[in-house]
């Protein structure tokens, strides 16, 4: 099975001086994820809560909502000439009675560790209904403060970012700051399939009244996926897209960028920030 980090070697040049070390490197690998023995997507990721990256990448597309639509998660033995097992394609079988969705070649979809959506065919197929439309509704309510100490928190549970300083992360809080998980990936969305798909496998979405704080910045897909999972806030270290912010707003969620300390610009619902 991959591993989350590996070694390479180096030239290191400080002060105009150089000299050869190992240096600490996070791993990416390709994951195939099969439904019921189908090929459906192609994501580069970090190895490991490979299970949980398919699952959620399966709510995200409309496709899972419960703990109970899936019979198993398994590695696909033999994906090798060889017969091996390389641990990079997983097989997510649907339970008994779940409707399979009509898995077209404008469904299928390439992501890398930058593009989450790279390779749908049309407008269409991205943009998908959630099963959780109460979430427009969620009553929490977060206090300024809290948001403003989320990214320390954030920062401070990364262990893999101390090691390689090249992993997004998404971190699951309360509306009172508490930090419920933390994923790191090589990809932001990768990291937030993690975070939905542990949720799914624990039976607790909709994640209503609960903080998804993200590194890096606020695309499109990001606020989908918070919004196929219930969640009612999200949040970036950085900027939004416009057609994040247009999301936000017809979808009803809470959207902040630029949060660094109690500096943050809210896009869209700020009714639910207590100044």
């Amino acid at each position: 099975m991959g591993r989350v980090t590996e070694r390479r070697r180096v030239v290191r040049i400080r002060g105009g001086v150089a000299g050869v070390r190992p240096d600490t490197l996070v791993a990416e690998e390709p994951l195939e994820i099969r439904l019921n023995g189908k090929p459906l997507a192609i994501t580069m990721r970090t190895p490991g809560d490979d299970f949980a990256l398919a699952v959620g990448f399966l709510v995200s597309e409309g496709v899972l909502g419960a703990a109970s639509d899936v019979q198993a998660v398994t590695y696909c033995e033999g994906a090798t000439e060889d017969g091996s097992n390389t641990y990079n394609v997983v097989n997510v079988q649907l339970a008994a009675g779940v409707q399979v969705p009509d898995i077209t070649l404008e469904r299928n979809v390439y992501t890398t560790s930058s593009c989450g959506l790279c390779g749908k065919a049309s407008l269409d197929a991205v943009r998908t209904a959630t099963r959780f439309p109460g979430a427009a509704a969620d009553p929490v309510r977060v206090p300024v403060e809290v948001l403003a100490g989320l990214p320390d928190e954030l920062r401070a549970a990364q262990k893999v970012f101390d090691r390689t300083g090249g992993l997004h992360a998404a971190g699951l809080f309360t509306a009172r700051g508490e930090l419920l998980d933390l994923r790191e990936d090589v990809g932001r969305h990768n990291a937030v399939d993690k975070i939905i798909g542990r949720a799914l496998q624990a039976g607790r979405l909709p994640l209503a009244g609960a903080v998804l704080l993200v590194s890096g910045r606020a695309s499109f897909e990001l606020v989908q996926k918070a919004v196929m999972a219930g969640i009612p806030v999200l949040a970036a270290v950085s900027a939004p897209s416009s057609l994040a912010v247009d999301l936000a707003l017809e979808s009803g969620m809470t959207l902040v960028g630029f949060l660094r300390g109690p500096d943050m610009n809210i896009y869209a619902g700020d009714e639910r920030i207590i100044r």
